[in-house]
């Protein structure tokens, strides 16, 4: 199956996995690389640059396949030395690079210097187009199924994706609400160049992640997320839990950051990871939960997904035609 990813990017399938906050480790990724598809280690998981380095050592010691870095920039008071983060990523040979967040502009021409493509992600059109303009190498845009942060503008990727396909010249990754083959078939359909998957990958045998938590993905339905932070404009979709709804009531109730700041640490989102406890803090779920069954091998997901996108591809949809038997 040949796109426009796969021929830009070097990889298999056009399957990519996100670039998951303390999700999207060297176990992870390498999996995901060794499978054909496209995995992102996640920057900001390491507490250091020198950390980064020694974690895409160490996810080279699993694979010999490509695999990238995302880097997320997020409006803080004492940001993360990204620049750091960017030189190791250079230094280590990666080629591909994931940015998330702010504007890519001020990376794009050492990354670009040293022969590393670029993808953005987004979450509106316009902002694709900005994307593309700087000279990013592709966008990944964000429907508002997604888990993390779908943006303020409400849109669906049944809408939002041939939207940038009308709009763009780049390839254009689909994201939010993706988990198996009819959805790579739709992605592909309308006009993507692939599909980027979170939660469909946090349940699988390799993620790095308590068993309990993939356990709680797959007994959800896909209306048991949470959108947090709309009154502060920073939407968030997250797994629905205690503290989730605690964090809605206090912000529709005229709260603000800091009457919650307490309740949504990252530090208790890693505890839940890391304990099994889905109550210990906030953390995120798309509502492409309602599509997860089951907690396969890396390798068995992207084999099953590609399988089945072919399968409907040269059965269901090909029977659709009126199409006259040979003579």
């Amino acid at each position: 199956m040949r796109t426009a990813f796969t021929e830009t990017f070097g990889v298999r399938h056009p399957i990519v996995q996100g670039g998951m906050q303390w999700v999207a480790t060297a176990d992870l990724v390498a999996a995901v690389a060794n499978a054909g598809a496209l995995g992102f280690l996640s920057a900001l998981t390491q507490p250091t640059p020198d950390a980064l380095a020694a974690e895409i050592a160490r996810c080279r010691e699993f694979t010999d396949q490509p695999f990238g870095v995302n880097l997320t920039m997020l409006p803080s008071i004492d940001p993360p030395p990204y620049e750091e983060y960017r030189q190791v990523v250079i230094d280590s040979g990666v080629t591909i690079v994931e940015t998330a967040g702010s504007n890519p502009a001020p990376h794009l021409p050492a990354l670009h210097a040293a022969g590393i493509r670029v993808i953005h992600k987004c979450t509106s059109v316009r902002h694709a187009v900005k994307a593309q303009s700087l000279g990013v190498d592709a966008v990944s845009i964000d429907g508002f199924e997604c888990a993390g942060h779908p943006g303020e503008d409400d849109v669906a990727g049944l809408v939002l994706i041939p939207a940038a396909v009308d709009a763009l010249t780049i390839p254009i990754l689909a994201s939010g609400g993706f988990a198996d083959g009819r959805g790579l078939v739709s992605a592909l359909a309308l006009g993507a160049a692939g599909i980027n998957m979170g939660t469909r990958f946090m349940c699988t045998a390799e993620a790095p992640i308590h068993s309990a938590i993939k356990e709680a993905i797959v007994a959800a339905d896909e209306t048991e997320t949470d959108l947090i932070f709309r009154p502060l404009r920073n939407t968030a979709r997250v797994a629905r839990n205690s503290i989730s709804r605690r964090v809605v009531e206090i912000l529709d109730d005229g709260g603000t950051f800091d009457d919650v700041r307490d309740l949504v640490a990252g530090v208790r989102g890693r505890t839940v990871y890391e304990t099994g406890d889905p109550e210990a803090g906030i953390w995120w779920a798309g509502t492409s939960q309602g599509l997860i069954h089951d907690i396969p091998t890396v390798s068995e997901l992207v084999s099953t997904i590609v399988a089945d996108a072919d399968a409907i591809i040269r059965d269901r949809l090909t029977s659709l035609l009126d199409i006259p038997a040979p003579a």
